[in-house]
């Protein structure tokens, strides 16, 4: 017997032909019958269905909203007490040492913070807390009675406002909860595609409706975790456990601008969280390493864990491939890695050790592909 969690929507994965695969402890489908290329190019051209049920849903409540933010900001490096009402924004946990531990999305609704947090790091992060913040009076909630679905791509608006018609006047990042025929939904305009879409939270009881609804809209695909990687690589965005772990900080991952001056030294609230020394310092002098954009040469694909050097023979390895695979949008292959900050100017050649050979790699702006967010 398998020890893997099923989704509320697995039974919609299988008939649909879904290939399972082992994700974060749960089985998920890695792709349709479509195949990864043609869900790729049709998120990008129309719209796609994920679920992202995997992840956590958490609610934090307290005395009040200022309560609540104040406390999680000894947590979260960002300025969550001055997040308006019905709008969110990206944090992360941070360690000691200024490392990442997880990414996340936060939100405010009214008095209380609804967070989503990563699947694999769910139970770490609710543990975390609810050690520091249940002593101060506040309530930590994870929420395991509703679904996760993310619709993304540029037709994202137009098919979800056939069942929430109000959801059409959102912009990115705003945050709201509308009724509708599946319970009552909470939708963000969000995504992690690059592309315009909602991330909809549905009672677990009706999120097979809601997608089956989404679903006969024939500018939607269901879409699996195969396209919704080479995606998200596209778009430049960190996969936690690849991009960015427990030993990269803010200021290596170039996430810096997720870090409101409110919180940087000379901010009213500066510092105040875990690692803030590392961090603030960083933000001032950088760090010695940094995420960057890799254009490999020719049509192989670097993938994690490929050795970046500076020349073509001999010297030691100076950075590595952390994500990479084949760009169905750019054409060719992408990657993102690590690699001092003095080679990491755009434009910058180094070498990439596939099989024995070095292969050059040119070091490329991020996104590859534009954000077609809904400002």
């Amino acid at each position: 017997m398998s020890d893997l969690l099923h989704t509320p929507l697995i039974d919609l994965h299988l008939s649909l032909g879904a290939k399972m695969v082992p994700f974060a402890g749960y089985d998920m489908p890695v792709q349709y019958p479509l195949g990864v290329m043609k869900e790729h190019l049709h998120c990008r051209a129309a719209a796609g269905l994920f679920d992202v049920s995997h992840m956590g849903q958490v609610i934090l409540r307290g005395e009040s909203y200022a309560q609540v933010a104040l406390a999680l900001e000894a947590l979260i490096p960002v300025d969550i007490l001055g997040l308006a009402d019905g709008r969110q924004r990206y944090g992360f946990f941070l360690n000691d040492h200024g490392g990442i531990e997880d990414d996340l999305m936060l939100a405010r609704r009214g008095d209380e913070v609804f967070m989503v947090v990563n699947a694999a790091c769910k139970t770490a992060d609710i543990a975390r807390m609810r050690t520091a913040l249940e002593p101060q009076g506040i309530t930590v909630e994870e929420v395991t009675s509703r679904a996760l679905l993310a619709l993304q791509g540029p037709q994202a608006e137009a098919a979800f406002a056939e069942v929430v018609v109000e959801a059409a006047a959102m912009t990115f990042m705003d945050v709201a909860i509308f009724p509708s025929a599946y319970g009552p939904l909470w939708v963000s305009r969000s995504g992690y595609t690059g592309e315009d879409g909602f991330e909809i939270s549905v009672g677990a009881q009706e999120s097979e409706a809601l997608a089956r609804r989404l679903l006969e809209d024939v500018r939607v695909e269901a879409i699996g975790l195969g396209a919704r990687d080479s995606l998200r690589l596209e778009a430049g965005l960190c996969l936690y456990g690849h991009d960015m772990d427990a030993t990269v900080t803010p200021a290596a991952a170039a996430l810096t601008w997720a870090i409101q001056k409110v919180r940087r030294s000379g901010g009213a609230r500066a510092g105040g969280f875990a690692g803030a020394d590392v961090v603030l310092a960083e933000l001032q002098n950088g760090a010695v390493t940094r995420r960057v954009g890799l254009l490999p040469e020719g049509r192989a694909p670097m993938r994690e864990g490929v050795e970046l050097f500076l020349t073509q023979e001999g010297g030691a390895p100076v950075g590595r491939v952390t994500s990479g695979g084949f760009g169905p949008t750019v054409g060719g292959p992408v990657a993102m890695g690590y690699l001092p900050t003095e080679t990491a100017e755009i434009g910058t050649v180094v070498y990439g050790e596939l099989r024995g050979k070095r292969m050059p790699v040119r070091v490329a702006a991020l996104p590859f592909v534009p954000a077609n967010f809904k400002r």
